[in-house]
């Protein structure tokens, strides 16, 4: 153990250092709580004092949240080096541990509570006086290799960038990157010495929550790399109202020309500025930009250098004179690199930096990129050394020539037959990439120069998929996409964007499901490409003995796949999850049917799916659509409802003479016909109409779409509270069945929706007093009924999902997916077998409105607007 070595002032982060300066100015903004600067210097302080006045070795595990972010910014306050890894990777903490002995291991605990393990009460290691962080250059595949950067580096960059970025203290970054990726910390570090403030969140941007929290914070500034514009795109960014938005920038890796182009004249007409960059680990994080006026005109070039850098070209063999490697020199370049803790004693060992990119200057002085001379890839934004995977994989038992470029990795590997799958989690896993991005390919033989060399080349050949062939998994996901949309699908397609709503939802769940074996919660929003990656490793169908491979089965109803899966032993033993949505509706449905035909007695299930269908609403039909885009399809769906209902209802009016003619244009409600229950029949009908139609009245104006899309959980809030006057001054007028009429139960409706724009406990606890306070009451001398409804939408405010099996999963999904119609259909069923077979009469009843969903959905997908 080498000396105790006090920590001279000098060496330390300045921007860490003076965070008490901008007082009471925002500095964070998270879901739970909004931090002054003061009060963030203040924790810095504390756990600066905890760390102690000798220098010693912190390894973070990086995660954009508070507490991550506070040890950071303690270290670099007082001089304790950081090693920063990826806090969602254990195999990597496990061997940068164990490379680097680290004497402070700042992590979260199993329970998640962050904690400071200290190992060493002194440090283990001598530690150079300039050492402030060490940083990955290979991604995450745990390679001991690490970036050795000084203070100064810290301190020059974040300058740098907010120099030529304009930040200032009005400025509201989101961290869409990850915190120990230096182009995430860069945003971090830039917006802190400005005292700006961070919207600290762990969200993807293709998470609506992203937007809600951006929006409610002011967000002025978006960073990305080529994958976050991709997730842009899906999402219909570029219509999106984001007032305060001053500029998007992008590094990572090479956007493509039209791409930047498009962005910068999206950016023009919105009000915001692109800024494209162009840097590496070893500068810190930025060497270059490209000013925005030049965005569009010039969107092929990296820019120019960073105020404080320069470039040169360095002549390279087999290049004529205008084409040199790229050479950068600037305060941020590194101090040099570590590879074993003997290395962290070291100064300064490099004085400029080879980026091993081939460039050029164009006459106008701008740098264009044109080529690589090293092995690295960036892909996806991470930074990825084929040869430390070829070690990876070697040591695993796999020999394997990699190669990448932008898009994948490209994997040629001596292994058996079928071991393509394993060895992709492998790499995913150790890399930190999606499985989407890496190719594999098993061979007998790998493939060689004449020279006895690797061709790499040939490697990237062969893993080329066929373009006739559809991507992995062998299930046609396509195909099942078209198939229950009824729409062309595409890659880059998710449920939401084709138009996908509630009555069509739990089908499409449950399909997934069955083909990938696990579904994210969010999968609705998720593009097919994302979903193939979540395959599990049953679902890749092999092919056939001829080499074919499988076509995807024909079209059946969902009766007739559960009836057909109940065959294989598999079905009743397989663990499923089913969202709590479905559960609901499946169980409503029978307990309503239940209840009316006199089998039980267990009521106010009909008020719990009001609920659901404002839970749905938000998720299906209040996406980040275009205005436009989102009023057509709340049309279409309160077509797919209506339509369907009147037909139904007009032959039961004609059939019998149980029905009021109101009831077959659905207007019983408004016109307040007949006392007798069945003249109020179909209120949940007619309530789920009239709210939708008056939404989309309401989204239809460009105001309050704007107001919906900046206050996502505030809109449905307010809407509860206009709908509790509804509730409370109707409910005493309304002398026909009040708890069934729309204006009295809209309440529910817009609790539904906010339950699904709920992002923070908080949230959801305010949605839940307002339940348990206002619910009693709406059913008088019924507590059992206000029982049932309070906990089944408790539910739906805490519970996203619960435990299933094969069975109950098929079966919920036959039930939910036609509820809508096993409800408009019951009516006429029960009543001719009630009085003697009751239990009859209930399955009947559920088989036939099964029935009639299965009818309505066939021609529903031959008739385009319904």
């Amino acid at each position: 153990m080498s000396t105790p070595e006090p920590l001279p002032r000098p060496h330390s982060v300045p921007f860490a250092r003076d965070l008490a300066l901008y007082g009471d100015r925002v500095a964070l903004i998270t879901p739970d709580e909004q931090l002054s600067y003061r009060e963030l210097a203040e924790r810095v302080a504390a756990t600066a004092e905890r760390l102690g006045p000798v220098r010693r070795l912190v390894l973070l595990a990086g995660a954009n949240r508070t507490d991550a972010l506070v040890t950071h910014l303690a270290a670099l306050s007082a001089g304790h080096p950081v090693l920063l890894v990826p806090g969602d990777n254990e195999s990597t903490i496990r061997a940068l541990t164990e490379a680097y002995a680290p004497d402070v291991v700042a992590r979260p605990d199993a329970a998640g509570t962050w904690n400071l393990d200290e190992r060493h009460p002194e440090s283990a290691h001598t530690l150079h006086p300039d050492l402030a962080l060490l940083l990955s250059t290979s991604g995450s595949t745990g390679s001991p290799k690490l970036v050795r950067l000084s203070h100064r580096n810290l301190q020059a960059n974040a300058e740098s960038i907010a120099a030529y970025l304009g930040i200032d203290d009005t400025d509201r970054a989101a961290t869409t990157l990850p915190m120990h990726y230096c182009y995430g910390l860069s945003v971090i570090h830039s917006t802190l010495l400005r005292g700006a403030a961070l919207i600290l969140t762990e969200r993807s941007v293709s998470d609506a929550g992203f937007w809600e929290e951006f929006r409610a914070a002011r967000g002025t500034s978006l960073a990305g790399v080529p994958y976050t514009f991709d997730l842009l795109d899906r999402v219909g960014f570029e219509s999106m109202q984001l007032p305060h938005l001053r500029r998007v920038t992008q590094a990572g890796g090479r956007l493509a020309p039209e791409r930047v182009a498009r962005y910068a004249e999206s950016g023009r007409r919105s009000g915001w500025q692109l800024f494209v960059m162009y840097g590496q680990t070893e500068a810190t994080a930025r060497m270059a930009y490209l000013p925005p006026h030049l965005a569009a005109e010039r969107p092929e070039a990296v820019g120019v250098p960073i105020p404080g850098g320069s470039f040169r070209l360095q002549p390279a063999d087999g290049h004529g004179p205008d084409v040199g490697e790229l050479v950068y020199s600037g305060p941020n370049v590194m101090l040099g690199y570590a590879e074993s803790t003997d290395d962290l004693r070291l100064g300064r060992t490099v004085t400029e930096l080879h980026t091993g990119d081939l460039a050029r200057r164009t006459p106008d002085g701008l740098y264009e990129i044109v080529g690589r001379r090293s092995r690295f890839a960036k892909i996806l934004g991470l930074r990825i050394d084929p040869q430390r995977v070829e070690a990876l994989l070697e040591e695993h038992g796999v020999t394997a020539y990699c190669a990448g470029d932008e898009e994948v990795l490209a994997v040629a590997a001596l292994a058996d037959a079928g071991e393509e799958a394993r060895i992709r989690r492998l790499i995913a896993q150790e890399c930190g990439l999606p499985s989407r991005a890496i190719r594999v390919r098993v061979l007998d033989q790998l493939p060689r120069l004449t020279t006895g060399k690797p061709d790499y080349q040939a490697v990237r050949q062969l893993t080329r998929p066929a373009q006739e062939e559809p991507p992995d998994p062998g299930v046609d996901l396509l195909h099942l996409y078209a198939e229950i949309l009824d729409a062309d699908a595409a890659e880059d397609s998710s449920f939401v964007s084709l138009g996908g709503d509630s009555l069509c939802y739990v089908e499409m769940s449950l399909r997934l499901e069955e083909a990938l074996g696990h579904l994210p919660t969010d999968w609705h929003t998720r593009t097919i490409r994302e979903l193939r990656t979540l395959a599990a490793p049953g679902a890749e169908k092999p092919a056939r003995a001829d080499g074919a491979r499988p076509q995807p089965k024909p079209a059946a109803s969902a009766l007739g796949r559960t009836l057909r899966s109940w065959t294989t032993a598999e079905f009743w033993t397989t663990r499923r999850t089913l969202e709590t949505s479905i559960v609901l509706r499946a169980v409503g449905i029978v307990l309503i049917v239940g209840s009316h035909v006199q089998v039980f007695d267990i009521k106010g299930f009909a008020h719990i799916l009001i609920g659901v269908a404002g839970y749905n609403f938000a998720r299906f039909q209040l996406t980040d659509a275009g205005r436009r885009e989102r009023v057509r399809r709340l049309w279409r769906s309160i077509a797919r409802i209506a339509v369907p209902s009147m037909l139904w209802i007009t032959g039961a009016v004609l059939l019998t003479d149980a029905i009021d003619p109101a009831n077959a244009v659905l207007l019983n409600s408004l016109l307040d016909q007949g006392t007798d229950r069945f003249e109020w029949a179909y209120w949940f009908v007619e309530a789920l109409v009239y709210f939708l139609i008056v939404l989309a009245a309401l989204m239809a104006v460009p105001l309050l779409d704007r107001l919906e899309r900046r206050h996502a959980f505030g809109v449905p809030l307010a809407l509860v509270g206009i709908g509790l006057i509804g509730r409370y001054d109707l409910l005493d007028l309304v002398t026909l069945r009040p708890q069934l009429n729309p204006a009295v139960v809209f309440w529910l409706f817009a609790l539904g929706w906010a339950a699904a724009r709920a992002v923070t406990a908080r949230q959801r606890a305010l949605l839940t007093a307002v339940l348990v306070v206002t619910m009693p009451g709406l059913f008088q001398d019924q507590p059992l009924r206000t029982g049932i409804v309070i906990v089944g939408l408790t539910l739906l405010i805490w519970v996203p999902t619960l435990p299933s099996l094969g069975p109950l999963s098929a079966l919920a999904g036959v039930l939910a997916s036609g509820s809508l119609y096993i409800y408009l259909t019951h009516y006429q069923v029960y009543p001719y077998l009630q009085k003697g077979f009751p239990l009859t009469a209930l399955f009947a009843s559920l088989l036939v409105g099964v029935g009639y969903a299965a009818v309505v959905t066939r021609v529903a997908r031959r008739v385009r607007w319904l």
